[in-house]
């Protein structure tokens, strides 16, 4: 009941190389540690449903997922939301481009998309 957006990334020589390997910055339910390393991304599942089929039990599972991306810079931030992008294009489909902020404070920068990703059972 939980899409593999984790191992698809951790997979993906170019998303490693911006997030690292151990661990890769891609955590979910934005559990963070206290300092992350930048740039870094989380994402949690916000919608999704079972298939539905008249006879037998569903053999897939539909989510909405949302991801931001937090780094120092826009580049930064742009670079990590892009190797995300195309590491997962080949395996679910990118339906939101959210807004890219500047945390007033930390001046630290947000890119937020959406991903729908059909999972078989």
């Amino acid at each position: 009941m939980t899409p593999p957006i984790h191992a698809v990334c951790a997979a993906d020589a170019a998303v490693t190389l911006v997030l690292g390997a151990q661990p890769l910055r891609l955590f979910q339910w934005g559990e963070i540690p206290e300092r992350p390393a930048y740039p870094y991304a989380v994402w949690q599942v916000i919608g999704g449903t079972p298939e539905s089929y008249l006879a037998g039990r569903p053999d897939v599972d539909a989510f909405t997922i949302q991801v931001d991306v937090y780094g120092k810079t826009g580049s930064s931030t742009t670079t990590a939301a892009t190797v995300i992008r195309d590491a997962i294009e080949l395996h679910a489909n990118i339906t939101r481009w959210g807004g890219q902020q500047t945390d007033p404070v930390t001046k630290n920068k947000r890119i937020s998309f959406d991903i729908d990703w059909l999972v078989p059972r």
